[in-house]
């Protein structure tokens, strides 16, 4: 594995385990088995290291909602419903911390301009772009707005389950989407 890739893969770990702010440079370097002096040539600074956390977080997590839909059996309601579903899967297993682009702007929330707003911002829009796409191409009337509401359902459920860490509220914002969607497919 390169140099960079380790940094970023030992930056993922601590990141998403402990938090940005929880964790310093030094704890980078030594995780990935290299010096400060190293990590600083590849990255100049921390927040350009968060940023690369979660720019490497971007297209794996997209492709995996992209498998739970293409995988769930049934129509695009239990399509959609299916990424809820296996992300209340995923929230069951102990090491689970939930939406590690919401925690992220979470902690740089006075930090509009940070470029690991951004990113987390355009993942976020990447996930409802698509979702439209999927919903224009079944005939959905007003595509953008279900998009939205899906969203809106998925990240408050992400909230609420690492408030009560209780999955089923995931569950149950699933219910939620896929009631939306046969709405939508009805009134179109």
């Amino acid at each position: 594995m390169a140099t960079r890739e380790r940094i970023i893969s030992a930056a993922s770990r601590l990141f998403y385990s402990e938090g940005i702010r929880g964790v310093g440079v030094d704890a980078v370097a030594e995780k990935a088995g290299l010096t400060k002096k190293t990590l600083y040539y590849h990255f100049q600074s921390k927040d350009e290291l968060v940023a690369a956390y979660l720019a490497a977080r971007d297209q794996p997590n997209l492709a995996l909602f992209k498998q739970w839909f293409d995988a769930a059996e049934g129509g695009l309601p239990a399509k959609v419903q299916a990424i809820f579903l296996n992300l209340a899967k995923s929230a069951r297993h102990p090491k689970w911390k939930g939406c590690g682009f919401l925690r992220t702007s979470a902690e740089l929330a006075n930090m509009p301009g940070h470029p690991a707003m951004k990113i987390g911002a355009a993942h976020k829009k990447k996930f409802e772009n698509w979702l439209r796409e999927m919903f224009e191409a079944d005939g959905i009337a007003n595509a953008p707005l279900l998009a939205r509401q899906i969203v809106l359902l998925l990240d408050g459920s992400f909230a609420v389950v690492l408030l009560h860490r209780d999955p089923s509220y995931m569950e149950s914002a699933g219910e939620a989407a896929r009631t939306l969607v046969e709405g939508m497919i009805k009134n179109s």
